[in-house]
């Protein structure tokens, strides 16, 4: 007899990454390109902003940044500031 059952946690984390707007398929291309998807990140998503609401202050280079996240390396359109990248 076990005193934890697991299934709930599994079924869990399994629709975390199946379904949440947090996770995405990792690129597979090369090893760089899995690097590189592995090191991004994003201020979208549940608990996060939208592209609709975000200002420019928001997408705007903060001095906190600076070491921690590439300044140059996100996308154009409608993300740009938003999406960023590990140093």
């Amino acid at each position: 007899q076990t005193l934890i059952n697991i299934r709930p946690v599994v079924a869990a984390i399994k629709e975390f990454f199946g379904t949440s707007q947090l996770s995405q398929f990792m690129d597979q291309n090369n090893p760089l390109s899995g690097l590189t998807s592995k090191r991004r990140l994003s201020a979208l998503g549940p608990g996060g902003l939208s592209r609709e609401r975000a200002g420019l202050e928001v997408r705007d280079v903060h001095p906190s940044h600076y070491g921690r996240m590439c300044p140059i390396e996100t996308p154009e359109g409608p993300n740009i500031g938003l999406i960023g990248s590990l140093s």
